[in-house]
């Protein structure tokens, strides 16, 4: 296996410290799969280079929540979110980032919701394993609206 790291679009630090250190993704690279894994980052141009010197990927593993138009350097909104796995190539999307601790004004089930919404528009398979889940990539039962119960 390899790992590649990769660009990304956001900070680093925190407290007194910022910026002391680089931020990245990755291209984890195994003998059956092509995965990447985005961490934080803002949407931009570098989605779309990485997908098309290391894509098509099998799965894009991207952070999905705690946006605000105030921080589009460092946090995705949802439609983004869904963007930037088609300017990866990737063939499913795995958001995370969301529904754990809250910084932002959104709704705990808010990020999840729209990214569905979004994917399902573009036909982008999504993935949504309860916390927790093992699963395997080519899986078909990942894709329960579990938070759906919760929320109600």
């Amino acid at each position: 296996a390899t790992i590649t790291a990769t660009p990304a679009r956001h900070f680093s630090g925190r407290g007194f410290t910022r910026n002391k250190s680089l931020w990245s993704s990755f291209v984890l690279k195994t003998k059956n799969n092509n995965i990447y894994v985005g961490g934080d980052s803002g949407y931009d141009t570098h989605f779309k280079k990485i997908g098309e010197t290391y894509g098509p990927f099998d799965v894009a593993i991207l952070e999905c929540g705690q946006y605000n138009l105030m921080w589009p350097l460092i946090h995705m909104m949802p439609e983004q979110v869904v963007q930037a796995n088609l300017d990866l190539k990737a063939k499913k999307l795995l958001p995370v980032h969301w529904a754990k601790f809250k910084l932002a004004l959104h709704d705990w089930d808010e990020p999840i919701k729209k990214v569905v919404e979004t994917a399902e528009k573009q036909n982008v398979p999504i993935l949504t394993p309860i916390p927790g889940q093992t699963f395997k990539l080519d899986d078909g039962t990942t894709s329960k609206k579990w938070w759906i119960e919760l929320a109600n």
